[in-house]
């Protein structure tokens, strides 16, 4: 890491050290194709069936439920157009809300232009769904709901025991975007709730470009069809040579993950609070993480009298944070989790998230108040408005 701040692990994590250590093996020595009959596809498969077995174990799920991906990406578009074709039949009406990850709401739109319609929910200025209006959205013919567990923007978690309940009486399957919670907050009781899940491993300190789909009583090997066809690897649920390396280096970092995840969030979550306190010291700075239950790293705030665009320009030589998720950062519009809460778009434009993760320290909170308190001060000493307010 350089010697900027790095506050934008919702973003991505550095590679621990451990874990690439358990995949070099992979690359050189044996190095062989999962798939060939011979003692190098032997080794291989035995590793990836050992990840499989110690991820399972990890989230108190079967093996057998487990598919791997190129990350939470490929993973919903997997699960949203798997159902999408196997469940025609029953109905083509997809429930979700507006604050999900582009990765949703661009799939969904993809599979409105090929005839499914899709019911897209507010949320409310805590970012959570309206669980009377989520009820009356449901009909007889929504095949699957699509409700993303803890927010990769403002970190909030839904209420997802209740939003199970009522897909339950509906008859319609649940899938859940858990990519942000793993490492951060116990999944087990949460996969035990939904039929699909995801997960990227650059999100908790793993490789970049490997992912998990999680499919419910997957053992008959029918409960999706595959959206990448060829060789039939993975029970044929997913074409393509296994990635022996990442996937070690993916059951590693989960383990990790989940030994220090007591420890590592007890301290981050009291470093996220003093981040906190002191940017909203800064006069009518605002947070937008009102819901009690979130994850406990993640802070976002609005600075009204602050061109956004600048404030970013403004802190880059010195920290790395952001105004929303990675994956939309070509957008010129505001983050659209903020505007499905409410918030107005100015104050949208207006706004920081901070991820805070295993290497953020004491010193690096306190360096990042004084540098955003000073250059919020900076850009509103500019801002006409913000002399006229009075």
């Amino acid at each position: 890491m350089d010697s900027r701040l790095y506050l934008d692990y919702n973003a991505t994590t550095p590679c621990a050290r451990e874990v690439v250590e358990a995949m070099l093996p992979y690359f050189q020595e044996h190095f062989g194709n999962p798939s060939s009959g011979h003692s190098h596809g032997w080794l291989a498969r035995t590793a990836v069936e050992d990840a499989a077995c110690e991820i399972g174990n990890l989230l108190g799920v079967s093996p057998e439920d487990l598919v791997f991906t190129s990350g939470s990406t490929e993973s919903i578009n997997t699960i949203l157009k798997g159902v999408a074709r196997k469940r025609t039949s029953a109905g083509g009406h997809i429930l979700t809300t507006k604050a999900e990850h582009k990765a949703v709401l661009d799939t969904c739109a993809a599979l409105e232009e090929d005839g499914l319609e899709v019911t897209y929910l507010d949320v409310g200025p805590d970012g959570l769904v309206s669980l009377e209006a989520f009820r009356q959205a449901l009909r007889p013919e929504t095949i699957l709901a699509a409700v993303m567990y803890a927010n990769n923007e403002t970190g909030v978690i839904q209420p997802l025991e209740q939003i199970a309940a009522l897909t339950r009486s509906n008859g319609t399957l649940l899938f859940s975007d858990t990519t942000q919670a793993l490492g951060k907050v116990p999944l087990e009781g949460v996969l035990g709730l939904v039929d699909f899940a995801c997960f990227s491993g650059h999100k908790v300190y793993g490789p970049k470009g490997i992912g998990l789909t999680y499919i419910r009583n997957n053992a008959d090997k029918a409960a999706l069809p595959a959206l990448i066809h060829g060789g039939g690897q993975q029970k044929r649920q997913r074409g393509g040579t296994i990635n022996t390396p990442l996937i070690v280096g993916l059951a590693r970092a989960i383990r990790l993950s989940v030994e220090c995840m007591e420890e590592d969030q007890k301290r981050i979550n009291e470093l996220r609070d003093r981040l906190e306190a002191g940017l909203l010291a800064i006069e009518l700075a605002v947070s937008n993480n009102r819901a009690g239950n979130r994850l406990p790293n993640t802070a976002h705030l609005s600075f009204p009298y602050v061109d956004g665009a600048g404030l970013l320009t403004a802190l880059n030589s010195k920290m790395a944070v952001s105004n929303g998720s990675a994956c939309n950062s070509a957008a010129v519009e505001p983050s659209h989790v903020l505007l499905a809460m409410g918030v107005e778009r100015n104050l949208a434009y207006a706004s920081l998230r901070l991820s805070l993760g295993r290497f953020t320290t004491a010193q690096d909170v306190e360096k990042a108040i004084a540098l955003i308190t000073e250059s919020v001060r900076r850009l509103r000493e500019s801002n006409i408005l913000w002399e006229r307010r009075s």
